[in-house]
């Protein structure tokens, strides 16, 4: 009942057509599978007052078999919230695996943080509490580091999205995945900007305009899913 009640409060990121077909998704294939961790970091996050930012559960299902498939070992995050998205990659990568972290809260990190850390892959996370492109121009001061990057997931800022892909570009290897979040944004990439809330417009106009650039990019092949609040999917290409 009460993940039935947390997919419901989170319902409006979703995108499908109604709110029954979306737990179905839950029921049959998601919380069935879900690790115990990720199960309890995400009731402790409930708990925060904006929950809503942590990713959607059929969202993280996906990232973790694109993780498995390309044997990702080096990770970047930008955006980590209280690190539903960052357990879920702990969990999947190799023992040895790295995981970069970057948030300027770290007071919502540490709010999940005791889950990470019960579940044994604390080791793996490098957390760094700095504004992203900061710590990504940081990154590239090591030369060494460029194409060293097995996967990134970017759940920040949207006015950066452009600027942090110009970073990974040179970070991510190729073969590697970047995923870009929130890129519908709620649908209403799709709506007249008269019909759009005062609070969304911004958000619309950048990612319609990086949604058009990534389209147009040759150094990646890109999907753009229909799942959670919208995922652009980019795979580097030489």
């Amino acid at each position: 009942m009460e993940e039935k009640m947390t997919a419901a409060s989170n319902y409006d990121k979703a995108l499908l057509q109604s709110k029954e077909l979306y737990q179905y998704i839950l029921d049959t294939s998601v919380y069935p599978n879900e690790p115990e961790p990720l199960k309890e970091l995400r009731e402790v996050s409930a708990i925060h007052p904006r929950h809503w930012m942590g990713t959607a559960p059929d969202a993280g299902q996906l990232m973790a078999i694109l993780l498995k498939l390309i044997n990702a070992k080096r990770t970047i995050e930008i955006g980590v919230f209280t690190g539903y998205s960052l357990l879920l990659t702990a969990l999947t990568i190799p023992e040895d695996g790295k995981i970069i972290a970057i948030d300027v809260d770290r007071e919502a990190y540490e709010m999940g943080f005791p889950v990470i850390k019960k579940a044994g892959v604390e080791h793996k996370v490098n957390f760094i509490k700095s504004e992203a492109l900061r710590a990504l121009d940081d990154l590239m001061e090591n030369l060494d580091n460029e194409g060293r990057f097995d996967f990134a997931f970017v759940d920040a800022d949207k006015i950066n999205y452009l600027n942090y892909h110009e970073r990974l570009m040179k970070l991510v290897k190729v073969g590697g995945l970047v995923i870009y979040d929130n890129t519908l944004w709620r649908g209403t990439v799709v709506m007249p900007e008269d019909a759009v809330g005062e609070k969304y417009k911004e958000g619309r106009k950048l990612l319609m305009e990086f949604n058009k650039l990534l389209a147009n990019d040759a150094r990646i092949q890109i999907c753009h899913a229909s799942i959670g609040d919208g995922m652009m999917i980019c795979r580097r290409v030489p």
